[in-house]
């Protein structure tokens, strides 16, 4: 089993860049875990209004429950993989199902902070786009996917968004092996990724490659 790590700032084309890799691999034998998916319910921050907590440091999310299932994968097990409202702040009662596949792809912004978490990593990604571009891309998200108004997204965006990417995500750079700047717009990097992981997947199962 291969596990990759693509990370990157809020809106950087991680999941552009996902698609792409995925679409040149053979997808029955590749799972995609979002860090997302495993955000802490807002009961886990007690009297917390929603604007006191800041969602983009580490703490907001269930990081140890992401090297768990990780772990567990690897050992050939399945894994329950929470669903997160993003309207409501809370984990559903339902989850996602995921079985053990030869290529594990994890994306986030915070997943290369945790050193317990990075070393599960075969390869880390790190997807670098220009921090303007990165902030537009994100409006257009929160407005259209997550019902949010521009006043808080702004605000969200200077008072925690870019204050932890300052502090966490950047520096995080430094553990990545490849770095793709310009984002899913550079198809010669992930090709080149792509050929990486088909090398490495020929020399792990060579019958099935």
């Amino acid at each position: 089993m291969l596990i990759i790590g693509i990370a990157g700032g809020t809106g950087s084309g991680k999941t552009t860049v996902t698609r792409k890799i995925l679409s040149q691999l053979h997808e029955e034998r590749v799972e995609v875990l979002e860090h997302d998916s495993y955000y802490k319910d807002i009961s886990a921050f007690g009297d917390k209004r929603i604007e006191e907590i800041n969602f983009d440091h580490p703490d907001a999310l269930d990081t140890p429950l992401l090297i768990q299932h990780l772990r567990q994968l690897r050992a050939g097990k399945s894994i329950e993989v929470p669903i997160y409202d993003f309207q409501t702040y809370t984990r559903r009662q339902k989850t996602r199902h995921v079985e053990p596949q030869e290529v594990i792809i994890v994306e986030g912004i915070l997943i290369f902070v945790e050193k317990e978490l990075r070393d599960l990593m075969d390869i880390k990604i790190y997807v670098d786009t220009d921090a303007d571009e990165r902030l537009l891309r994100r409006i257009r998200r929160d407005i259209l996917e997550r019902g949010r108004s521009i006043e808080s997204i702004m605000q969200q965006y200077i008072t925690m968004v870019k204050p932890m990417h300052l502090e966490f995500v950047e520096p995080s750079k430094r553990w990545a092996d490849i770095i793709i700047p310009k984002g899913g717009e550079n198809e010669i990097a992930i090709g080149m990724v792509v050929a990486k992981i088909q090398s490495l997947l020929r020399v792990s199962s060579p019958e099935r490659a």
